[in-house]
């Protein structure tokens, strides 16, 4: 009965992962799974508990820190940015202008709906801009004043 219980919470702790984005909840399911097998082996119920305890415990501090550095960005592990990552910091001319509810902007041949960053300054049809944030598929623009590095 006792491994049925910790299948059971394996289970619900997995399906708890799926939820979140932050991979630490699918240790303690398979923390939950090894008690489930000590418990089918028939391991007293202290046994059971270091048993979750120690396999959550060291997956943690094992597998973590792999899956979390493979889990960073291209920009953060110096690779070259693609897709939505490499929006940020492109420049792009306007095409209507931009103000603080509408705008469109064209970087590189594609147009893209924009707004001011600051919601105050305008940019007019011809004026070069840098991408400072993407929020959904609108990007928040600024002068293009930022030297490339």
């Amino acid at each position: 009965m006792e491994a049925v219980l910790w299948i059971v919470l394996a289970i619900a702790l997995a399906i708890g992962e799926a939820f979140t984005a932050t991979i630490l909840i699918i240790f303690f399911a398979a923390g939950a799974a090894a008690a489930g097998l000590a418990a089918a082996l028939g391991a007293p119920v202290l046994v059971q508990v270091v048993v979750f305890a120690l396999v959550s415990g060291v997956s943690v501090a094992a597998v973590r820190p792999i899956v979390t550095r493979h889990a960073r960005s291209a920009l953060e592990a110096g690779e070259t940015p693609f897709g939505v990552e490499a929006i940020e910091g492109s420049r792009g001319t306007v095409v209507d202008e931009v103000g603080a509810d509408h705008g469109m902007i064209k970087i590189d041949g594609e147009l893209w709906q924009a707004r001011s960053f600051d919601g105050k300054e305008t940019f007019l049809p011809g004026d070069h801009v840098r991408v400072v944030k993407l929020r959904g598929a609108t990007v928040l623009v600024w002068h293009d004043d930022i030297p490339d590095v």
